[in-house]
């Protein structure tokens, strides 16, 4: 096996207000990040005057039951044998939604934010970037 350059890691990564793709967080100011796009390569200075930042880590997907986190639903994408979809085609992206997460509230999660969970997931099978579930600070240690 090849180790492929990887050095983009997942709890890096946010998405941006109003900016398409994903981000990855390069350093903090007190007035924004610097954050190089996945999409472009390129790394800019992004307001948070101007925009919302959402780390992937703490994205949760609602689900018929208890809501997950993103990284679950990418696993599952990552593990399945069907093909993505195109990324216009709601009906189709929901066809596949409903064969690799059927749990996925379709009352609540909206077709835009499906739609992004496979432009998102295509960027993080582009740059060969790991989804990882966040450790849990409560784990109570319920078993």
């Amino acid at each position: 096996m090849s180790q492929i350059e990887c050095d983009m890691e997942y709890s890096k990564l946010m998405s941006v207000s109003g900016l398409p793709g994903l981000f990855e967080m390069i350093g903090s100011k007190n007035d924004g990040a610097i954050a190089r796009s996945l999409v472009d390569d390129q790394t800019r200075f992004i307001s948070s005057r101007q925009h919302q930042f959402s780390h992937l880590e703490s994205i949760e997907v609602y689900t018929t039951h208890e809501n997950v986190n993103l990284a679950e639903v990418f696993i599952a994408m990552k593990n399945s044998s069907e093909a993505l979809p195109n990324e216009k085609d709601d009906k189709a992206i929901k066809a596949y939604f409903q064969k690799t997460f059927p749990k996925i509230d379709f009352d609540r999660v909206y077709a835009s934010d499906l739609r992004k969970m496979i432009k998102w997931y295509a960027l993080l099978d582009r740059h060969q970037i790991e989804p990882v579930l966040p450790s849990s600070d409560e784990d109570n240690g319920g078993e």
